[in-house]
């Protein structure tokens, strides 16, 4: 068995990778060899600036943009391209909760999650696929969620955009394959992002209430779906295709009252 790193010799787009879970792809993927361009919004350059530091310079760059925006998006992916190389593997990340009552939702709010949570990886999606084409090749991973797969109440309308997103996955797979670009999606539950550690640690109590919930009796980490990432983005999983991995310690199948 190769002892080289996973993705030795290969140049990752990461979407959203200032923080969470996209950060620990980030850095998972450095670790095992790739090359990555990060991302993130223009308020995030600190965070970006950071994080580049801390990956190092001939491993990392960070490029803001707005992946609702197609134009910025393909103004990123070319930066990368032109530092880096082709893209092999894209890792459409990048995505925000929109939670509003549906006869009072605002148009803007609803525009603007499918804009992100769903076009934003369409965008991501065909600003490198001619690339990999044209290279022979490659992996694109998206980043849905439970939402995509049971309905919570009072979560409108981002259920709608996660359970579209991995529709995309999926046609996008088919529609790929015999060119070997493989389009997977991977579904977490809770897991402990900054954001969400900042709401849990101001509620004890439904901390705990969402431990109970779940099996393993722990909420996820965000290491954890990068390791599926790095496995889906891997020539391990080069069989892998059109499907969605749910990581969420078997919470969505349990009913509950």
């Amino acid at each position: 068995m190769s002892s080289l790193p996973r993705l030795q010799g290969k140049v990752a787009l990461v979407t959203g990778s200032t923080q969470g879970i996209g950060k620990a792809i980030a850095r998972l993927f450095v670790q095992e060899g790739a090359k990555v361009i990060l991302n993130g919004l223009p308020r995030d350059a600190e965070l970006g600036a950071a994080l580049v530091d801390e990956l190092g310079v001939e491993r990392a760059l960070f490029v803001p943009a707005d992946i609702a925006d197609e134009a910025a998006v393909h103004a990123m992916a070319a930066a990368g391209v032109a530092r880096f190389g082709t893209v092999n593997v894209l890792i459409n990340n990048a995505g925000m909760d929109v939670f509003a009552e549906p006869l009072a939702m605002t148009a803007a709010q609803w525009q603007r999650c499918l804009a992100v949570d769903l076009e934003g990886a369409l965008h991501c999606s065909r600003a490198v696929l001619q690339g990999m084409l044209a290279g022979g090749g490659g992996s694109i991973v998206n980043i849905a969620s439970v939402h995509g797969h049971r309905i919570i109440p009072n979560a409108f309308p981002y259920p709608v955009a996660k359970h579209a997103l991995i529709g995309l996955t999926k046609a996008l797979g088919i529609q790929y394959a015999a060119q070997n670009v493989r389009v997977n999606s991977i579904s977490p539950g809770l897991i402990l992002s900054e954001r969400v550690v900042q709401w849990l640690q101001s509620d004890p109590a439904a901390a705990q209430r969402q431990i109970e919930l779940l099996p393993p009796k722990r909420i996820g980490e965000p290491i954890e779906v990068a390791y599926t990432a790095l496995f889906l983005a891997s020539d391990e999983a080069r069989f892998i295709n059109a499907t969605d991995i749910l990581i969420d310690g078997g919470r969505s199948q349990l009913y509950h009252e």
